[in-house]
């Protein structure tokens, strides 16, 4: 099938979290299965840097920009994927990360942001701008890409859409005024399209119009359509279930696999599992942790939220480190447990250490070097419950 693959990051040109992780490797997969997989994403400065040579094929005036908005096409890097690159630079060339400010906070303008880029989706697919290629299913994820569906649809003649929730939390929520300064088509305002209490939103426009839904888990695909994890889109999402399905995420085993990865010390796969210690020892070196084998070294890698329990962390580490134990911790998010988490690392200088922001090469270490991964989160949508320790999955 001819597919347009829709998302706001992808690894290797830029990543936040899970989404960026499935979305660096899903269009492989379909790749792999002779399907023709084409990827979209915003130009953002480190995309530009690292996508490799591009060509502009079409130069946009879209609904919300002022300046013209370009097309770039080129290849996503290690495949032969097409990439297209909607280069807006005053909405995307700019310092921070896709979403937010370098202070943390949101960017206050990303309504716009993501509305435009939905736009210029919009065209490329209905105007075929890549020598007459027009995909058969347009496949968006998460709240960013939401705009796309209820678009589309405005279009008699148009691709059957996909739309994934990765995280029902994160909704894509603007105030009502949001909706007319998008200037978007006054069809979409009603119960049943854009409108969320009397909010904007974008994650349920993406439900509400999709040919098809999915999310990330058989489990949380049930979960979601109870007010418990529903956050108010329990009643939508009930209403779609015939057109709901859950896929269970799983582990790029190309990416994170020990026996070949370039990013840690010593290769080892289950024949060479002593081999395992000295990766052990390398990580407790990067941080300054008294380097020693006997230790239970525990690792966390995760954004800085209640979601994913970082404060259930802070809460037991006075505890924790009575015992011998280390711990890594590598993630970003609500500044206050940030620095809660440094000044605990002041206190435990030689069991805990922190590195705010996120690191490839460094989650990679971790992933391969502790002895434990320490995973509190409260819920997780691709393990589909709250409490499933027996199960592993690497894009949550």
């Amino acid at each position: 099938m001819d597919i347009l693959f829709c998302t706001s990051e992808a690894y290797p040109l830029i990543k936040t979290g899970g989404l960026g992780d499935v979305s660096g490797s899903l269009p492989r997969a379909l790749r792999n299965l002779r399907n023709d997989v084409r990827m979209i994403l915003p130009a953002y400065p480190e995309v530009l840097e690292k996508a490799g040579r591009l060509t502009a094929i079409a130069r946009l005036t879209l609904t919300g920009s002022s300046n013209p908005v370009e097309i770039l096409k080129g290849r996503f890097p290690g495949s032969d994927i097409p990439l297209y690159l909607v280069d807006a630079p005053e909405y995307f060339r700019r310092p921070g990360n896709p979403y937010l400010r370098e202070d943390g906070r949101d960017w206050p303008d990303n309504a716009a942001r993501f509305a435009m880029f939905a736009r210029a989706i919009v065209t490329l697919v209905t105007s075929r701008l890549d020598n007459g290629w027009q995909p058969e299913i347009v496949h968006c994820n998460d709240w960013q890409t939401g705009l796309v569906p209820p678009l589309l649809s405005e279009h008699e003649t148009r691709p059957a859409t996909l739309f994934t929730i990765h995280n029902l939390a994160f909704q894509g929520l603007f105030p009502a005024d949001t909706f007319t300064a998008l200037e978007l088509p006054d069809t979409l305002w009603s119960i049943d399209g854009l409108e969320f209490h009397n909010m904007l939103s974008f994650l349920k426009g993406g439900i509400a119009n999709a040919d098809w839904v999915t999310t990330v888990s058989p489990t949380y695909a049930q979960e979601i359509c109870s007010s418990e994890f529903g956050y108010g889109l329990e009643g939508l999402l009930q209403y779609r279930s015939a057109n709901l399905s859950g896929i269970l995420n799983g582990i790029d085993t190309d990416t994170w696999n020990p026996a070949t990865d370039p990013h840690i010390d010593r290769n080892y796969d289950i024949h060479t599992l002593q081999h395992k210690v000295f990766n052990k020892l390398a990580l407790q070196r990067d941080f300054g942790l008294p380097v020693d084998s006997h230790p239970l070294l525990l690792g966390h890698i995760g954004r800085l939220v209640e979601q994913k329990g970082a404060d259930l962390i802070l809460d037991i580490l006075d505890e924790l480190l009575q015992y011998p134990f280390q711990l890594i911790i590598l993630g970003s998010g609500e500044r206050t447990m940030e620095r809660r988490l440094l000044d605990a690392a002041k206190r435990y200088p030689r069991q805990l250490a922190v590195h705010v922001g996120y690191d490839e090469r460094i989650a990679h270490r971790i992933e391969a070097g502790t002895d434990c991964f320490l995973m509190p989160s409260r819920y997780e949508p691709c393990l589909g419950t709250r409490w499933e320790p027996n199960r592993l999955c690497k894009h949550t």
